[in-house]
């Protein structure tokens, strides 16, 4: 006898009322209600109208007029039900990796928990049933957010560190999409966070149902399944490059246990860590040296990654655009080196990059931000102030409310986005185009006169995700308040347009970073003088969407100089002439630049 048959049997008795006892209950093999008894057998009780007692008829006697749809809508939830266990069981935490053969396979958790159910006794298997679908829809939600962690930083969601970027997602969400963009995504994200266990959940309870009405089948599938999985993983058996035997979720979670005590030891790990400072008992006066008198300004590109240079789609045009500022630069008397760096994130994550690049320490978590953002742990702007020498300041369009941790890097002022004079548009995430921000930090500090040395931390916005619409340069004598940039805006693309098309999402990428580099590298040319020291880097690599799988962390970093003796101070660095950097050029840890830079300016630099 078929299951789908024991199925309708069984939710003939059972559906609308109370479950049978599973070990002795039994069922007719014909299906029928029990009117017709053999011979000898004792008859069914009566009820008090004397008739014997009938299946239950489902809500207002529906199943008893449509046996037929009944029957239809029972074997259909029992199918629903074992594919979606199956689904959960089988499909992978990134999205990339979701493909039919993934769907082919043997688990082996499936098997044994099959096998378990059967064997245990009535009142512990209901119990064991509901534990499991409710553990199960838990793993499948989160595999659903490592899908979204893998899309946009290229990892797994850390179950200790990463809660507190539930709150900068959804700001992102407001403020890319508004505010009912906002409401209606996280509303969406609960209702499929509550949904899955729940419908897991019943979906296991069913199929146990299934399995034990049907024990002799049940087992034996279990038996001949189990055979089946060992053959295959001890013959490697696979379907292209997915072996069909997979423990996944038993690896799955034995990664995240191990990153769970990971997650727990970082703390002790990174005090140790930050206790460590080669600068900190070295006096005021010999501090950076070879940079007195200098304007320095460590710039930040949202985005800018390795990809832009190196993928064959976008190389031409960026390749183009640093050619291009190298030349111009070099006529205006400028000279430029650059590297890589290695970045602690990728895809997002802008501020971790910042405060690694800045403290020399590896912030790859936002416990470890906090940590150094509370902590005494010198950086680079706060050992130019230390000097006495610098006026410090940072340009930051990007930080739109209060922003405490701004303390902690020791500026003496900081300009946000209500604070550079722009009244123009957001173009996206956007909040100021790059050439103004640029035009906004002479207008209310370099080009002021009779002024100190100043150090400026600058972070650029305009090639920050979703990169449309984007600015485009335009004569710097036009920018005035920044009004000029409403027209601009209208010619730009359409966000929800660009997404559907993964091409054109790396088309208009590469031209956010065109126009980042154009309004620094123009900048420098129409403002900078001898005194001029430009330092500017990526933050971090963009998305999967653009890198195209690449988990590369790579960002390109360049000093530029009027000073020839500046650069001379990095000969030894073994950096590339000019904006790009060479494929082979040298290649450090975001962490090691805060160590090296303050050394070659030093006293013995």
């Amino acid at each position: 006898m078929s299951l789908f048959t024991r199925s309708r049997q069984l939710s003939d008795t059972t559906e609308g009322g109370a479950e049978p006892d599973d070990d002795t209950g039994t069922a007719d093999p014909k299906g029928g209600t029990g009117t017709d008894a053999p011979e000898g057998a004792t008859p069914a009780p009566e009820t008090p109208s004397g008739r014997p007692p009938t299946a239950k008829p489902g809500w207002f006697g529906w199943r008893r007029r449509y046996p037929r749809t009944a029957q239809g809508i029972s074997i259909g939830t029992t199918v629903l039900a074992g594919a979606l266990v199956l689904f959960a069981l089988l499909v992978p935490n990134r999205i990339e990796r979701v493909e039919f053969a993934s769907f082919v396979r043997i688990p082996a958790e499936g098997v044994l928990l099959a096998g378990l159910l059967l064997a245990l006794p009535s009142r512990p298997r209901r119990v064991m049933a509901v534990v499991t679908g409710v553990f199960l829809g838990l793993v499948t939600v989160l595999k659903f957010v490592d899908m979204g962690f893998y899309q946009i930083l290229a990892r797994p969601f850390d179950l200790v560190l990463d809660w507190i970027l539930i709150e900068n997602g959804t700001d992102f969400l407001r403020e890319t999409f508004g505010r009912t963009g906002q409401v209606l995504a996280v509303a969406g994200v609960i209702v499929l966070f509550v949904a899955v266990p729940v419908l897991t959940t019943l979906a296991v309870v069913r199929l146990t149902h299934l399995m034990v009405r049907n024990r002799p089948v049940a087992g034996r599938t279990v038996l001949v399944l189990g055979t089946a999985w060992i053959t295959c993983m001890t013959l490697g058996v696979q379907i292209g490059t997915v072996p069909i035997a997979t423990k996944g979720n038993a690896e799955f979670l034995g990664n995240r246990v191990e990153q769970v005590r990971a997650g727990l030891k970082d703390a002790r790990v990174f005090e140790k860590q930050a206790a460590v400072d080669a600068f900190a008992k070295t006096p005021p006066d010999q501090l950076l040296t070879g940079l007195r008198g200098k304007d320095v300004l460590f710039t930040f590109i949202e985005s800018y990654g390795r990809v832009a240079i190196d993928d064959p789609a976008m190389a031409p045009r960026i390749d183009a655009v640093l050619k291009e500022g190298t030349g111009s630069l070099k006529a205006a008397g400028f000279e430029s080196r650059s590297g890589w760096l290695q970045s602690p994130v990728t895809g997002a994550g802008s501020w971790l990059a910042h405060s690694t690049f800045l403290s020399g320490l590896w912030i790859k978590n936002q416990q470890r931000y906090r940590n150094l953002t509370t902590s005494d742990r010198m950086t680079l702007t706060k050992y130019f102030g230390k000097t006495g020498a610098w006026r410090t300041v940072g340009i930051v369009p990007g930080v739109r409310r209060a922003w405490p941790e701004g303390k902690y890097f020791g500026l003496d002022h900081i300009y946000d986005s209500e604070h550079l004079g722009y009244h123009g548009p957001y173009f996206s995430w956007t909040p100021v185009p790059d050439q103004f921000s640029m035009e906004a930090f002479q207008r209310l500090e370099h080009g002021k006169k009779d002024r100190e040395p100043i150090m400026a931390e600058i972070i650029l916005a305009s090639s920050h995700n979703p990169w449309s619409p984007i600015a485009r340069m335009i004569d710097w004598n036009d920018l005035g308040d920044g009004s000029v940039f409403h027209r601009i805006k209208k010619e730009g693309t359409n966000p929800a347009e660009v997404w559907k098309d993964p091409e054109k999402v790396r088309t208009e990428y590469r031209r956010a970073i065109e126009y980042s580099i154009r309004s620094l590298t123009e900048w420098v040319e129409r403002y900078g003088d001898e005194d001029t020291v430009l330092v500017f880097l990526g933050d971090h690599q963009p998305v999967p969407t653009v890198t195209a799988g690449d988990t590369g962390k790579d960002v390109p970093v360049t000093i530029v100089a009027h000073d020839k003796k500046v650069l001379d101070r990095v000969a030894d660095w073994g950096w590339t002439d000019g904006l790009k950097p060479a494929e082979n050029a040298p290649r450090w840890g975001m962490d090691k630049f805060r160590d090296r830079f303050m050394a070659a300016y030093g006293p013995r630099g």
